[in-house]
C-alpha cells in the first residue's frame, strides 16, 4: 500500500514537471528596462529571458490577449516582479496627473514593434504563395500605352476584364518558384514574383489602369491580384502549442547562407498549425557517417548482405552515394518520410541535430509560411529543419 501511494506521487510530480514550463531568467538581467524609440518586443524580452519565445507566459497573456497585445510605448517602463511563484514582467506607464480623474499621455509616440518591420516589410504583402495556375484566371494585362514593351511607372496599360465594383489599387504578378516539400516532394504553392502597383482609372472589358509603381520590368501577360488589407505587424513571440516539424526551403536576399535578420521560407502553414508569431527552432541536420569501429553485429550484417540477394537501393527510391571505398550511403534527406528507419546501412551512423538558431514566423499561407531568422549560431542553409523549440 505505501509503495503504491508512493508510485501515485511520483506519477504526480512527474506530470507537474511536464505540464509546467520553465521560465530561465538571462544572467545579469536588469529590474527594469525604459523603453526607447528603435526597441523590439523581442529584443526587451530578450534582456529579461533565455527564452525570449515565453514572453506572453512571464507577462500572463491569455490567448485572446496574444491576438490583440496591449501596445508598448517610448517611455513605458518594463519591470521584473520576482514576487510570485514564476516571474513576471510588468508595465509602468509614465504620465502626467493635470487634476483629480484627468491624466495626458503623450499621443506623438508610436507603439513599438516586434522585430524589425523595415527587414520584413516587402514580404508583409509580397511575394505571394498561390496554387498552381491560380494566376491564369486573373486579369491580365493586354497592351501598353503607344505599344510600349517595357511597362514602366506612368504608363497607361489596358486589362482584359476588371467589372465595376472591383478594387481600385492592384499588385501585379509574374508566376516564380515552385515551392517543393524537401521530404514529401509535394508541391505546396507556387511564390508569385511581384512586380509592382496599377491602379484602375476605367472599369470594363477591357478596363484602362496607371502604372504607379515598379520593382520589376512589367510586360504584357503580367498578371494583376487585388492589393489587400494592412497585413499584422502587432503580433506576440511564443512557441507553438502543437509539435511542428518542416524544413527550409528558401533563403532570400541573393545569399547562400543565412544569418539574424535574414528571411527564410518553410514547408509548413496554416493547415499545419502554425501562427503569426510562432517560433520555431532551427537545426543543423546530423550527417551520415561510417563508424570508424563498427560493432560485431554490424559487421556480421555487412557480411551477411554480401552473400544475401536484396533489391538494389535504387529500386526503393533511395538516393544513393558512396564512400571512399565504393560502399552505398543513403542520402538521408531525400529518403521518403514513411522510410527514414530503414535507410541507413550496417556500419553507419546518423549524428544528431543540433540546434543552430531561431527564428519567428511573421507571414502564414495555408501550407507555406515566412518567417525572420532571430538567432543563429552557424550558418542557416536550405534543408536546415525547423520544430517546435
Amino acid at each position: 500500500m505505501f509503495r503504491n501511494i508512493i508510485t501515485l506521487l511520483a506519477l504526480c510530480c512527474l506530470s507537474l514537471n511536464l505540464n509546467a514550463q520553465v521560465i530561465t531568467l538571462k544572467d545579469n538581467h536588469p529590474d527594469r528596462h525604459v523603453v526607447v524609440k528603435g526597441d523590439t518586443l523581442w529584443g526587451i524580452s530578450g534582456k529579461f529571458l533565455k527564452d525570449p519565445w515565453l514572453w506572453p507566459k512571464v507577462w500572463k497573456l491569455n490567448r485572446a490577449q496574444i491576438k490583440n497585445p496591449h501596445l508598448i510605448y517610448p517611455g513605458d517602463v518594463v519591470f521584473l516582479d520576482l514576487s510570485g511563484a514564476q516571474p513576471q514582467l510588468k508595465l509602468l506607464r509614465e504620465t502626467v496627473t493635470l487634476e483629480p480623474g484627468i491624466r495626458v499621455e503623450p499621443l506623438d509616440k508610436a507603439a513599438i514593434h516586434t522585430i524589425p518591420l523595415n527587414v520584413i516589410a516587402p514580404f508583409l504583402s509580397q511575394p505571394l504563395i498561390i496554387e498552381k495556375d491560380q494566376l491564369a484566371e486573373s486579369p491580365r494585362i493586354i497592351a501598353g500605352q503607344d505599344d510600349r514593351v517595357v511597362l514602366s511607372p506612368g504608363t497607361r496599360v489596358y486589362i482584359n476584364d476588371i467589372p465595376e465594383n472591383e478594387n481600385v489599387d492592384w499588385y501585379v504578378y509574374r508566376p516564380g518558384d515552385t515551392l517543393i516539400d524537401p521530404d514529401s516532394k509535394e508541391v505546396l504553392g507556387v511564390e508569385a514574383t511581384y512586380l509592382g502597383d496599377a491602379r484602375i482609372r476605367k472599369y470594363g472589358k477591357p478596363a484602362t489602369a496607371d502604372i504607379i509603381k515598379a520593382k520589376e520590368e512589367i510586360f504584357v501577360r503580367d498578371r494583376l491580384v487585388p492589393s489587400s488589407d494592412n497585413p499584422i505587424t502587432n503580433f506576440v513571440p511564443r512557441a507553438p502549442e502543437a509539435e511542428i516539424a518542416g524544413r527550409i526551403m528558401k533563403v532570400y536576399g541573393g545569399v547562400a547562407e543565412a544569418g539574424p535578420e535574414s528571411i527564410v521560407s518553410i514547408s509548413r502553414g496554416a493547415v499545419d498549425g502554425l501562427e503569426v508569431g510562432h517560433v520555431l527552432a532551427i537545426n543543423r541536420y546530423g550527417r551520415v557517417i561510417k563508424d570508424p569501429e563498427p560493432t560485431k553485429e554490424a559487421l556480421e550484417q555487412i557480411q551477411k548482405q554480401k552473400t544475401e540477394e536484396k533489391p538494389k537501393l535504387k529500386e526503393l527510391n533511395f538516393d544513393v552515394s558512396r564512400d571512399e571505398e565504393g560502399k552505398p550511403i543513403v542520402n538521408f534527406e531525400k529518403a521518403p518520410e514513411a522510410s527514414k528507419e530503414l535507410v541507413l546501412e550496417p556500419g553507419y551512423i546518423k549524428l544528431p541535430d543540433e540546434r543552430i538558431g531561431l527564428l519567428m514566423v511573421f507571414r502564414v499561407f495555408d501550407r507555406v509560411s515566412y518567417g525572420l531568422i532571430m538567432q543563429a549560431s552557424q550558418p542557416v542553409h536550405t534543408l536546415d529543419s525547423v520544430q517546435t523549440p
